[in-house]
């Protein structure tokens, strides 16, 4: 569609900008992860508007590596703060991931400077694949997009209620 001004359709980064997902660099873009030993799915959003959006996934098991691309988000996104799922069994108690999970949440705290909320990811995945599957996108072949998609239904569950992290 022609833009109503009558001047030459936006592209590049003034149209990246003018889009819904370009105005999200703000002040107000929260990145979420959902950390995993394999892989970290990450998500991204916009706390004014308080829609998550899939972003993309992190494939490195080392801390090191994991960090670095970490980096190359916030440094990209340039986010107010950040939100990590934290995995507790289903009664709640913590397990061996929980500890790592919160390692990894101060680890980037201290690294990125930046404040991180750590929201109950209990049976995030699981609605991600049903997700997933109820969009034609289940099974083997779409296995890694669940991490993202976990990721996506974390940040929008602290979007949803705020309060409750």
């Amino acid at each position: 569609m022609p833009p109503c001004n009558g001047s030459r359709p936006m592209t590049g980064l003034a149209a990246q900008r003018a889009s819904p997902l370009g105005r999200l660099r703000g002040t107000g873009t929260v990145l979420a992860f959902d950390f995993g030993e394999k892989f970290t799915g990450v998500a991204v959003g916009e706390s004014g508007v308080g829609v998550a959006h899939p972003l993309g996934l992190i494939a490195a098991e080392g801390n090191a590596a994991r960090m670095d691309e970490a980096a190359a988000l916030v440094a990209e996104w340039k986010p107010g703060f950040l939100v990590v799922g934290l995995p507790l069994s289903l009664d709640g108690t913590e397990h061996e991931l929980t500890r790592r999970c919160r390692r990894f949440a101060r680890q980037l705290e201290a690294r990125f400077r930046l404040p991180v909320k750590l929201v109950d990811e209990r049976l995030s995945s699981a609605a991600a694949e049903e997700a997933l599957r109820a969009a034609g996108k289940g099974g083997r072949k779409h296995k890694l997009r669940t991490h993202q998609v976990s990721a996506q239904i974390i940040l929008q569950s602290y979007f949803d209620d705020p309060g409750s992290s």
